[in-house]
Protein backbone atom coordinates (compact mmCIF):
# COMPACT_ATOMS: atom_id res chain seq x y z
CA UNK A 1 0.00 0.00 0.00
CA UNK A 2 1.13 3.42 -1.08
CA UNK A 3 1.36 6.39 0.98
CA UNK A 4 -1.63 7.98 -0.99
CA UNK A 5 -3.58 5.38 -0.05
CA UNK A 6 -3.07 4.66 3.66
CA UNK A 7 -4.50 8.21 3.74
CA UNK A 8 -7.98 7.02 2.74
CA UNK A 9 -10.47 5.36 5.16
CA UNK A 10 -11.58 2.38 3.71
CA UNK A 11 -15.52 1.11 5.05
CA UNK A 12 -15.61 -2.26 4.22
CA UNK A 13 -12.86 -4.78 4.72
CA UNK A 14 -12.00 -8.47 4.12
CA UNK A 15 -9.56 -10.94 4.40
CA UNK A 16 -7.90 -12.42 1.30
CA UNK A 17 -9.41 -15.62 2.11
CA UNK A 18 -13.09 -13.96 2.38
CA UNK A 19 -12.40 -12.44 -0.93
CA UNK A 20 -11.20 -15.56 -2.78
CA UNK A 21 -14.88 -16.87 -1.40
CA UNK A 22 -16.72 -14.42 -2.90
CA UNK A 23 -15.24 -13.41 -6.31
CA UNK A 24 -14.53 -15.65 -8.86
CA UNK A 25 -11.05 -16.26 -9.80
CA UNK A 26 -11.09 -13.69 -12.97
CA UNK A 27 -13.09 -11.08 -10.27
CA UNK A 28 -10.39 -11.74 -7.84
CA UNK A 29 -7.18 -11.39 -10.05
CA UNK A 30 -8.49 -8.27 -11.31
CA UNK A 31 -9.99 -6.68 -8.05
CA UNK A 32 -7.70 -7.77 -6.17
CA UNK A 33 -4.27 -8.33 -7.92
CA UNK A 34 -4.77 -5.78 -10.16
CA UNK A 35 -4.86 -7.99 -13.15
CA UNK A 36 -7.03 -6.66 -16.39
CA UNK A 37 -8.89 -7.78 -19.03
CA UNK A 38 -7.66 -8.79 -22.30
CA UNK A 39 -8.80 -5.54 -24.69
CA UNK A 40 -12.17 -5.90 -26.37
CA UNK A 41 -13.61 -9.00 -24.73
CA UNK A 42 -15.75 -7.15 -21.05
CA UNK A 43 -19.33 -7.43 -21.48
CA UNK A 44 -19.52 -4.04 -20.59
CA UNK A 45 -16.97 -2.57 -23.54
CA UNK A 46 -19.71 -2.50 -26.00
CA UNK A 47 -22.55 -1.93 -23.98
CA UNK A 48 -24.78 1.70 -23.69
CA UNK A 49 -28.08 1.12 -21.91
CA UNK A 50 -28.99 3.90 -18.94
CA UNK A 51 -27.77 3.42 -16.11
CA UNK A 52 -25.38 2.96 -13.71
CA UNK A 53 -22.20 1.26 -13.17
CA UNK A 54 -21.09 -0.37 -9.27
CA UNK A 55 -18.21 -1.71 -8.24
CA UNK A 56 -18.19 -5.81 -8.12
CA UNK A 57 -16.76 -6.16 -5.35
CA UNK A 58 -18.77 -4.09 -2.70
CA UNK A 59 -21.40 -2.45 -4.54
CA UNK A 60 -20.44 1.25 -4.21
CA UNK A 61 -21.86 3.41 -7.28
CA UNK A 62 -18.52 4.56 -9.58
CA UNK A 63 -20.17 6.19 -12.45
CA UNK A 64 -23.38 6.79 -14.68
CA UNK A 65 -24.28 5.59 -18.21
CA UNK A 66 -24.17 9.42 -19.24
CA UNK A 67 -20.12 9.61 -18.90
CA UNK A 68 -19.57 6.23 -20.79
CA UNK A 69 -18.09 6.69 -24.41
CA UNK A 70 -16.22 4.55 -26.85
CA UNK A 71 -12.21 5.58 -26.79
CA UNK A 72 -11.25 2.31 -28.84
CA UNK A 73 -9.11 1.58 -26.08
CA UNK A 74 -10.67 -1.88 -25.46
CA UNK A 75 -12.24 -0.99 -21.98
CA UNK A 76 -15.24 0.62 -21.13
CA UNK A 77 -14.63 4.47 -20.49
CA UNK A 78 -16.16 7.11 -18.26
CA UNK A 79 -15.22 10.58 -18.76
CA UNK A 80 -16.32 11.19 -15.05
CA UNK A 81 -16.96 9.34 -11.67
CA UNK A 82 -20.45 9.43 -10.06
CA UNK A 83 -18.64 11.47 -7.07
CA UNK A 84 -14.89 12.53 -6.66
CA UNK A 85 -15.27 10.35 -3.42
CA UNK A 86 -16.55 7.09 -4.90
CA UNK A 87 -12.77 6.40 -6.09
CA UNK A 88 -9.35 6.67 -5.15
CA UNK A 89 -6.24 7.18 -7.69
CA UNK A 90 -2.81 6.37 -6.90
CA UNK A 91 0.52 6.20 -8.77
CA UNK A 92 1.25 2.80 -10.63
CA UNK A 93 4.85 2.33 -11.82
CA UNK A 94 4.27 -1.21 -12.99
CA UNK A 95 5.12 -2.52 -15.88
CA UNK A 96 7.86 0.32 -16.55
CA UNK A 97 5.45 2.85 -16.76
CA UNK A 98 3.93 5.81 -14.66
CA UNK A 99 0.03 5.45 -14.93
CA UNK A 100 -2.84 6.74 -12.40
CA UNK A 101 -4.49 3.11 -10.70
CA UNK A 102 -8.05 3.99 -9.93
CA UNK A 103 -9.33 1.73 -7.04
CA UNK A 104 -13.14 1.89 -5.20
CA UNK A 105 -12.57 4.32 -2.00
CA UNK A 106 -14.97 2.05 -0.04
CA UNK A 107 -13.02 -1.33 -1.02
CA UNK A 108 -9.55 -0.88 -2.02
CA UNK A 109 -10.59 -2.98 -4.96
CA UNK A 110 -8.42 -2.30 -8.12
CA UNK A 111 -10.53 -1.19 -11.34
CA UNK A 112 -8.45 0.35 -13.56
CA UNK A 113 -6.44 3.25 -15.01
CA UNK A 114 -7.25 7.15 -15.85
CA UNK A 115 -5.69 8.72 -18.71
CA UNK A 116 -5.78 12.63 -19.18
CA UNK A 117 -6.44 12.03 -23.05
CA UNK A 118 -10.77 12.23 -22.21
CA UNK A 119 -13.51 14.21 -23.82
CA UNK A 120 -14.39 17.24 -22.38
CA UNK A 121 -15.27 18.43 -19.59
CA UNK A 122 -13.20 16.65 -17.60
CA UNK A 123 -10.61 15.74 -20.24
CA UNK A 124 -10.52 12.11 -18.25
CA UNK A 125 -10.60 8.67 -19.69
CA UNK A 126 -11.15 6.41 -16.88
CA UNK A 127 -10.22 3.01 -18.65
CA UNK A 128 -12.25 0.49 -16.38
CA UNK A 129 -12.29 -3.69 -16.45
CA UNK A 130 -15.85 -4.72 -16.97
CA UNK A 131 -15.20 -7.49 -14.69
CA UNK A 132 -14.55 -4.96 -11.87
CA UNK A 133 -17.83 -3.56 -12.48
CA UNK A 134 -21.87 -4.36 -12.36
CA UNK A 135 -24.67 -3.01 -14.06
CA UNK A 136 -27.75 -1.30 -13.06
CA UNK A 137 -30.63 0.00 -15.22
CA UNK A 138 -31.94 3.30 -14.49
CA UNK A 139 -35.22 1.85 -14.31
CA UNK A 140 -34.25 -0.70 -11.79
CA UNK A 141 -36.37 -0.86 -8.39
CA UNK A 142 -32.65 -1.91 -6.73
CA UNK A 143 -31.62 1.42 -8.40
CA UNK A 144 -31.53 4.19 -5.72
Amino acid sequence: MDANERKVMYTFEKSDQEWKQELSSEQYNVLRQCGTEMPGTGKYYHFYKDGKYLCAACGQELFNSETKYSSGSGWPSFFDVIADSSVVLLEDKSLGMTRTEVKCSKCRSHLGHVFPDGPEPTGQRYCINSIAMDFIPRDSTQNK
